[in-house]
C-alpha cells in the first residue's frame, strides 16, 4: 500500500489508499481550461491529466496570436501522488472549490497567470457511458462550469493583459477513457467504431447556455442535454433541457462552417445561430497529437515547445480533426453571445455522408 496527502481528506471511494483508482488502466482526472475576449480574440486553453495506474501526469498550454497557435507540453512520472497538480511549468491552484481556479504556466518563451471565476454552480452532464462491442470505450463524469478571466499571457517577452470582460469555460472530468499507449487488440468482425461529438458552452450577459451531443456512426445519441444556468444560479436554479443542432462542414473537411441549434428553454424554443470566426486545434493541448497524446509517457519529465500557422494545418490528417470553433452566437430571445463550437468526428459518420475513417465533406 502507498499513502499519500490525500488520504488525509474524507475522499476515499474504495478500501484502499487514494492512490489506487480502481483496475482500470485507463482512469483518468482531468482539469480543462479555455478563454476569449468579447470579440474573440486572445483565444487560449489548459488541459491537466493525471494518470495514475499509468503513473503519469501531463499539462498542456496553448494560445493564438496573430494566426499562430503557440503551445507548451508538459509530462512527468505521477510518483502515485495526486494532489501535486503541477507538471513542469503549468500548475493549478484550487482558490475556492467549484466557484474560483488559478492557472499558473512559467515556461521558455511562454508564460502566463490566469484566474477563473466561475459565473454560476458547475453543471453535472449526464454519466458518458459507451461501449463499442463489448468493450467499455468510455464510462466517465464532467462537471462544467462558464467563467471570467482575470490576468495575463506572455508569448517570447511579450506581455498581454487578458481584456476586460474575457470568458470561458472550464471542466472537470474523471472515469475512463481511452489514455495511454494505443490498444491495438482488435474489436471484432463486424463491429464498426465510429465517435461523433458536439460541444457548444457559451456566455450570453446574464446567464450561460451549454449544449452536447455524443452518437454513433450511424448517428444515434448516446448522450445529449441542454442546460441554461442564470448568472449567480445555485445548483437547483439550473434549467435542464434538450437541444437539437444543425451543422454543416466546410468542404474537404471534417471541421463545422456553421451551426443552429434549437433549445427548449423555460418561455419556450430558443434558436441559437452561429458564426465562426476562428479555429483552435484540440492538438495543441493534447487530445490527438501524435507525440503528446495524453496519457502518454515520455520519461521522468519532459517539457517541449511548439508552434505552428493555423492556415498550414492539414484538415485532412487526423490529428487535426479535433477542433474549437470560437464563435459569435445570436439567440432569437436573448441577443448576441459568444462561445465555442467544438467538433470531433472519428470514423463513419451517417448523417453527414461520411462513410469511411478518412473521407472527407
Amino acid at each position: 500500500m502507498v499513502l499519500t496527502k490525500g488520504d488525509d481528506y474524507p475522499l476515499h471511494q474504495t478500501p484502499e489508499p487514494i492512490a489506487y483508482a480502481g483496475t482500470d488502466r485507463n482512469f483518468y482526472d482531468r482539469y480543462f481550461f479555455n478563454g476569449y475576449a468579447p470579440d474573440g480574440s486572445g483565444f487560449f486553453a489548459v488541459a491537466l491529466g493525471i494518470y495514475p495506474h499509468l503513473n503519469v501526469a501531463d499539462a498542456h498550454f496553448s494560445t493564438i496570436r496573430d494566426g499562430v497557435q503557440h503551445c507548451l507540453h508538459a509530462s512527468r512520472e505521477l510518483g502515485m501522488e495526486r494532489f501535486d497538480i503541477e507538471v513542469g511549468p503549468i500548475r493549478i491552484e484550487i482558490l475556492e472549490p467549484l466557484h474560483k481556479l488559478r492557472v499558473v504556466v512559467d515556461g521558455e518563451g511562454l508564460k502566463a497567470d490566469l484566474t477563473f471565476t466561475g459565473r454560476a454552480f458547475p453543471i453535472e452532464e449526464p454519466r458518458f457511458v459507451h461501449r463499442i462491442g463489448p468493450r467499455t470505450f468510455m464510462d466517465y463524469t464532467r462537471l462544467t462550469q462558464n467563467g471570467h478571466y482575470t490576468g495575463w499571457i506572455e508569448v517570447d517577452g511579450e506581455r498581454q493583459d487578458v481584456a476586460p470582460g474575457t470568458a470561458g469555460t472550464r471542466d472537470r472530468s474523471w472515469g475512463v477513457r481511452p489514455v495511454g499507449a494505443r490498444d491495438e487488440q482488435p474489436h471484432g468482425h463486424g463491429v464498426v467504431p465510429g465517435f461523433f461529438w458536439q460541444w457548444t458552452p457559451l456566455n450570453f450577459a446574464d446567464r450561460s447556455v451549454f449544449f452536447h451531443v455524443n452518437a454513433d456512426a450511424g448517428g444515434h445519441k448516446w448522450n445529449t442535454r441542454a442546460v441554461i444556468a442564470p448568472d449567480g444560479g445555485k445548483a437547483g436554479d439550473l434549467v435542464e433541457t434538450e437541444g437539437e443542432m444543425t451543422a454543416g462542414l466546410d468542404a474537404g473537411t471534417r471541421w463545422p462552417k456553421d451551426g443552429t441549434l434549437v433549445i427548449e428553454g423555460p418561455d419556450g424554443p430558443e434558436t441559437l445561430t452561429f458564426t465562426p470566426i476562428g479555429r483552435f486545434q484540440m492538438r495543441g493541448i493534447g487530445y490527438t497529437s501524435p507525440k503528446w497524446n495524453h496519457g502518454l509517457y515520455h520519461g521522468a519529465l519532459a517539457v517541449e515547445r511548439e508552434d505552428f500557422g493555423l492556415a498550414q494545418c492539414d484538415p485532412q490528417a487526423m490529428d487535426n480533426f479535433h477542433v474549437q470553433l470560437f464563435s459569435k452566437v445570436v439567440s432569437d430571445r436573448h441577443g448576441e453571445g459568444f462561445g465555442v463550437f467544438e467538433q470531433l468526428i472519428l470514423g463513419p459518420y451517417q448523417p453527414m455522408g461520411l462513410t469511411g475513417f478518412m473521407d472527407m465533406a
